[in-house]
């Protein structure tokens, strides 16, 4: 069986789209996906399945829709792909650290997408990088890096606005995600 990452998209925010990370595992594993493990409650998922990406992020969609009543976008990559969004990050360490060290808040996040950005897209966003707002496309992913806060951020409210389905997630979020995906790859040593 293959282990997956599960993003969803826009759940429990803002008092919106409320789902108790409990009730999701119950709900996946009773459709079939093994070993779901959940991380906080901004719709993080773990699980095992041998289907494919697209049937699997379906599958995963028409149960949320059947059991909480609301649609929401699944983006799905494979614990070896989480993996090499992590290796290559194009940000040096040391400059992520002095942001932040500045800043006083995280600054290093990732947009992780359903599909690959037009170029018509890609334009678009490249009238938000700045000194300030850096990003980089590896993909399905966008590495982020804001000097300054990410709620202010006029690159970062753009990302709803692109063609395909987008969640972010911050630095540490991504980091533990594999973490724990690694712990329960049986295939890979610890």
């Amino acid at each position: 069986m293959t282990t997956y990452v599960a993003l969803l998209r826009g759940i429990n925010v803002g008092g919106k789209n409320v789902i108790k990370m409990t009730e999701l595992k119950k709900s996946l594993e009773a459709v079939g996906l093994g070993d779901v493990r959940t991380y906080i409650q901004s719709g993080n998922l773990l699980l095992k399945s041998d289907e494919p990406e697209s049937a699997l992020c379906k599958k995963i969609e028409s149960q949320i829709e059947l059991r909480f009543g609301f649609s929401v976008a699944v983006i799905l990559r494979t614990l070896a792909e989480f993996e090499q969004i992590i290796v290559r990050c194009p940000f040096p360490e040391k400059k992520v650290s002095e942001i932040e060290s500045l800043s006083n808040s995280e600054c290093l996040y990732v947009a992780l997408l359903t599909d690959i950005l037009s170029q018509d897209s890609v334009k678009s966003l490249l009238k938000y990088n700045s000194e300030y707002e850096e990003f980089f496309i590896e993909g399905r992913d966008i590495y982020l890096l804001f000097h300054q806060s990410i709620r202010n951020s006029k690159l970062a409210s753009q990302l709803a606005k692109l063609e395909v389905p987008a969640t972010v997630r911050n630095w540490k979020t991504m980091n533990k995600l594999l973490l724990l995906g690694q712990e329960m790859d049986e295939n890979r040593p610890l």
